[in-house]
């Protein structure tokens, strides 16, 4: 299943605001489960480096089902996903990109946000992620 074009509106939605709160300029991606792009914006003044990078903070977190931070913290020099990045025609490791998961528990999608630092980048992806479902995946012995 992926996240609908309606629910892919509300994300957009509810991340702008965030973001306005923050007082910062954000591009904003929801990709589908398939990490397929669903919907986009980039806020008046946003960085034109960002695009690229929101986008790609989605697919990450969509490909690995976790938040693009905790990607982060394992690809570090001496981690297990060392040189991750590298893969997949390029990651981002950083905070700022959000699985989405449904009512159910299934990964329907991901949100990527770029344009200020990596906290406000997180903040504004959670806010975005709230109306339409959670972040967190349920167990599976295979997730680190």
């Amino acid at each position: 299943m992926h996240v609908t074009i309606d629910d892919a509106k509300k994300i957009i939605e509810a991340a702008r605001k965030e973001a306005e709160k923050t007082k910062t300029q954000m591009c904003i991606a929801v990709v589908d489960s398939g990490a397929d792009l669903k919907a986009f914006l980039r806020m008046d003044g946003a960085w034109v480096g960002s695009i690229d990078i929101a986008i790609k903070k989605a697919k990450t977190a969509v490909y690995f089902g976790m938040p693009t931070g905790q990607i982060g913290k394992l690809s570090q020099p001496g981690g297990p996903l060392y040189g991750i990045e590298h893969s997949n025609d390029g990651l981002i490791t950083f905070p700022g990109g959000l699985p989405i998961v449904d009512s159910d528990g299934v990964l329907v999608g991901a949100i990527g946000v770029s344009g200020s630092s990596v906290e406000n980048d997180h903040r504004v992806a959670s806010a975005g992620v709230k109306p339409v479902g959670v972040s967190d995946l349920p167990e599976h012995p295979w997730r680190t």
